[in-house]
């Protein structure tokens, strides 16, 4: 135990200087008769004043760690704050890669982008010439009507007479009336039934147009005018025995210019008529129908002029 006044380390520090006295040191001093007196005396050597070698080296010890501890602190964090060689290749690879996938979508949506350019010049290209097509056809049906109408309303001399270039002599057809061979027409404008029509001619010194060759119906169809249902009536019946068609002359019909499935005596249908339409599809040598003849429509009359004849009819 420690006396009082002393310290655990000074008494730690005794005991060591005990510990290290030599054991021979000890048997020298009891073969000279003074081993009590050399152990007492020993143990009354003064110790050392002041902090012993041991706390000196503890402190330090520790400062030491102290600075050790900084250091691999201040390392550590040096290094945490760096990035690593493996994250910094890895980061490269993964920027590179999508600098590529970019430049591989930027490639593709340019081709995209020509593609639909190049579908679009096409699309414009079929559609300028579908217009040009267009137009071309208009224009081709526009001269076409224009010529059909200069031949419906071909101006009629004013002249008292019209002399017709021929070897025969001159058949002179009165204003309003058309020439063909050696007979003169007349188109009516104002609509009357099929008996009116036929004693309005007869009162002009005609009769109902009576049509044998394609010539003269061809002739008489240009000169109807075009319309939603331009009929004209002529002179043709079977009011007398049904299905025997007969001219006003009484001259039995042959051939004849029907249209397909006429005449159908639909509804007592006894008289025949000329339709002309603005249906470009419809020609002359198919425009005959038979209607009731009590209907009203415009009528074509004619009159065999002959060799010579005058144009002394009524008006």
């Amino acid at each position: 135990m420690s006396t009082p006044g002393t310290s655990p380390a000074d008494g730690m520090y005794s005991k060591l200087i005990d510990d290290e006295v030599p054991y021979d040191e000890l048997n020298r001093g009891t073969d000279v008769g003074h081993s009590g007196h050399s152990v007492s005396h020993l143990r009354m050597m003064p110790r050392p004043s002041g902090p012993g070698p041991y706390r000196l080296a503890t402190i330090c010890l520790a400062t030491l760690c102290a600075v050790l501890l900084i250091s691999i602190i201040a390392v550590t964090a040096h290094y945490k704050n760096k990035p690593q060689g493996g994250s910094e290749a890895t980061a490269e690879a993964q920027k590179q890669s999508q600098v590529a996938n970019v430049s591989a979508l930027t490639a593709s949506i340019n081709k995209l982008q020509q593609e639909k350019q190049q579908l679009q010049k096409e699309r414009d290209d079929l559609q300028k010439e579908r217009d040009d097509l267009q137009k071309e056809k208009g224009d081709l049906q526009k001269e076409r009507d224009e010529l059909q109408a200069k031949l419906a309303t071909k101006p009629t001399p004013q002249a008292p007479d019209v002399v017709r270039p021929t070897t025969k002599a001159p058949i002179i057809c009165p204003p309003d009336w058309q020439i063909f061979n050696d007979s003169c027409y007349f188109i009516s404008r104002n609509s009357r039934s099929w008996p009116e029509s036929k004693s309005f001619c007869e009162s002009k010194g005609a009769h109902l147009a009576i049509i044998h060759t394609p010539e003269e119906q061809t002739f008489l169809w240009d000169l109807l005018p075009r319309g939603h249902w331009n009929a004209y009536w002529f002179g043709i019946t079977d009011g007398h025995t049904e299905d025997v068609w007969k001219w006003v002359d009484d001259t039995p019909l042959v051939g004849g210019f029907w249209e397909e499935g006429e005449p159908n005596n639909h509804i007592d249908e006894d008289c025949g008529y000329i339709v002309k339409t603005e249906v470009l599809e419809r020609v002359a040598i198919r425009s005959w129908y038979d209607a009731p003849c009590s209907m009203y429509w415009r009528f074509i009359c004619e009159k065999e002029m002959g060799v010579g004849g005058s144009t002394a009819m009524p008006h």
